[in-house]
């Protein structure tokens, strides 16, 4: 019997790389993002994809996207929570609080919520249980410079992961981490030209390619519930992480 997961921020990026990874390995795949049509296009010539349109932050729109999983497969084995947004660089003071607001209600907020809604239906669904793998990002463990709402929404992501690491023990829930460093996505392409570094320069960095994200996250999906990836780190080998600053 296929497993299935549902993933958000499937449309572009990571989660598209991943959704398309999970299809290849037989997995049904709830596809999650605000606009349809990157995601019909993620989906085509997929029978095991779902297109599932909905804002992360609107818990309305949530439970909407999980209950029709629920309704189409029976059962749900895993949620990567992956949407997100970042910020332009600038120091603390040149960022606006409109910004850091929306960073905070798609990165920390959204990933709440879909946690909740994937948690809720792991711990009621027969056979109880499930996984939920959080994107951390490496700013979960060490700032870029001039990203504090950034970094701080990574922070935040680590205390959930653990959270709900620990409260999903009694019913078969399990939840890691992935904390990805320049993956080459059209976020990252900017790292391939230059980017602002800490001491002020600017520097082109390394990037690896997206598909080791996915096949990472799909490891982590595929292992038995009595075993857990708490916390990956993957980054490209020679990127300013180790040492940043």
């Amino acid at each position: 019997m296929s497993k299935s997961i549902i993933i958000t921020g499937a449309g572009r990026g990571i989660g598209k790389a991943c959704a398309l990874t999970f299809l290849e390995a037989g997995w049904k795949v709830g596809l999650v993002g605000r606009q349809p049509a990157p995601l019909e296009e993620v989906a085509d010539g997929h029978a095991g994809a779902l297109v599932l349109p909905g804002d992360v932050g609107q818990e309305a729109e949530v439970d909407q996207v999980f209950d029709r999983a629920m309704s189409e497969w029976g059962h749900i084995d895993a949620l990567f929570n992956n949407a997100g947004v970042s910020v332009m660089g600038a120091t603390i003071d040149e960022i606006s609080v409109d910004d850091w607001r929306r960073c905070m209600d798609i990165n920390v907020t959204g990933s709440f919520i879909c946690a909740r809604a994937a948690f809720r239906r792991m711990r009621e669904q027969n056979p109880q249980g499930g996984r939920i793998i959080n994107n951390g990002s490496v700013s979960a463990d060490v700032p870029r410079w001039g990203s504090a709402p950034y970094t701080a929404s990574k922070h935040a992501i680590t205390g959930l992961t653990r959270s709900i690491s620990l409260d999903g023990r009694p019913f078969g829930i399990a939840c890691g981490q992935i904390n990805i460093g320049n993956a080459l996505t059209d976020m990252a392409a900017k790292m391939t030209k230059g980017v602002p570094q800490a001491d002020g320069s600017i520097a082109v960095e390394p990037v690896m390619d997206v598909r080791h994200v996915a096949d990472a996250v799909l490891h982590m999906a595929e292992l038995p519930l009595e075993a857990n990836v708490q916390f990956m780190t993957i980054m490209a080998t020679n990127m300013p992480y180790i040492g940043r600053g």
